[in-house]
């Protein structure tokens, strides 16, 4: 067959490859500990998945609306002004199957032969296989660990060429944990009225998992609305990761293309998804304070054990569920780590590889397991790094 030669530029998330060998070796009797994949341990909320199963009851069995219900955007709408104090007409939020697609979209819109895209190193590996999709080029910038993983705008800034058509942000970030301070965010914003010709995509999907002071979203910054794009959704915050319900906001130039895609990619998002995060929007919130201080007690843990380890360092997370510890000064590699780790060790983790260039000699293990895996899981760690 003559396949699409873009095909050959599609990446791919390791977290999913490490989990299928965690789950082969677990079916063999093995005891895996999984700090691999970036999933609450928490079921989803009674009262959230009643409402799906209410939904397929009423019968909300048929198409939606290509941009979601009206009435979960009105509530997406409503939620962001209590929140952030943003005034979002639902003209411009759309409802997705998940995160990734707003990501696609946005690379598919901005991207194409020519164009360069700043995307964050370490960061999430689907920006870049998304740009590289769009036939765009990923051009990274750095988030090291002395700065505790937040970016630069100076170094960002220094970035943008004429051919720069999109920057992407992420913060709390994946995999690293880190929270980019509001004074960066606001010299990035001042420095983009250089650069009329450039949009942002805000990947926000962590934003309600913040460890150490509340969140800033960048609809706080107004003077940019005009090319900001938002990436946020109900997956990490509700314990929804496999109902894939997500959300966009595109400015107000992209909503007919983002619209035209949802058509032609995936038709609409299912109903009982939809109403399942309504419930979760309108509905009692104390489950995700809940989670957050579980989260944050677990990465206090995470980070103080990983610390005692010979040859690791590793900064507190600050949000998301992620910590990215820095294994430099063991005898592995970041790959050689997570394969010896898991198929020796029985510990699922990611080697920093994943995440990028920058990534190497770091591995990034998940918050989003019960305190006492996480301790075992270390306690593996530390025997497996006396023994090599």
């Amino acid at each position: 067959m003559l396949l699409n030669e873009a095909n050959e530029r599609l990446g791919t998330e390791s977290a999913f490859t490490v989990l299928a060998r965690a789950n082969a070796l677990a079916q063999t009797g093995v005891d895996v500990i999984n700090l691999g994949i970036g999933q609450p341990d928490f079921p989803t909320p009674p009262h959230i998945v009643e409402a799906a199963i209410k939904a397929i009851k009423d019968g909300h069995h048929g198409y939606t609306p290509s941009m979601g219900l009206p009435i979960l955007r009105e509530a997406v709408s409503a939620d962001i002004a209590t929140r952030y104090g943003a005034n979002v007409p639902i003209s411009r939020i759309q409802i997705m199957p998940g995160g990734k697609p707003t990501m696609f979209f946005a690379c598919m819109m901005l991207g194409g032969k020519g164009r360069e895209i700043l995307v964050p190193d370490p960061g999430f590996p689907i920006y870049q296989s998304a740009i590289n999709y769009a036939g765009a080029k990923a051009v990274s910038y750095g988030l090291s660990e002395s700065q505790g993983y937040a970016f630069s705008a100076d170094d960002v800034l220094s970035k943008i060429t004429p051919n720069t058509s999109l920057i992407i942000i992420n913060s709390p970030a994946n995999p690293t944990g880190g929270i980019t301070p509001k004074t960066e965010l606001d010299k990035l914003v001042a420095g983009l009225e250089h650069h009329p010709h450039v949009g942002l995509l805000s990947d926000e999907i962590y934003d309600r998992l913040c460890f150490d002071g509340s969140p800033v979203s960048m609809l706080s910054y107004p003077e940019i609305a005009d090319r900001l794009i938002i990436l946020n959704g109900w997956s990490k915050t509700y314990a929804m990761t496999g109902w894939r319900a997500g959300y966009a906001i595109w400015p107000e130039g992209l909503v007919d293309y983002a619209d035209r895609l949802a058509v032609n990619i995936h038709s609409c998002v299912n109903a009982p998804t939809q109403y399942a995060a309504l419930a979760a929007t309108t509905g009692p919130q104390d489950c995700v304070e809940e989670m957050r201080l579980a989260f944050a007690d677990r990465a206090t843990l995470i980070h103080q054990e990983l610390n005692k380890l010979e040859g690791v360092t590793c900064p507190l997370p600050k949000g998301a569920f992620y910590a990215f510890a820095n294994i430099s000064n063991t005898k592995f590699s970041a790959k050689s780590f997570q394969d010896t780790a898991l198929e020796k060790y029985g510990v699922a983790l990611i080697a920093g590889t994943s995440f990028g260039e920058l990534g190497d000699g770091y591995v990034r293990l998940s918050c989003a397991n019960s305190q006492s895996a996480i301790q075992s899981a270390i306690e593996k760690l530390a025997l497996m790094i006396s023994e090599s």
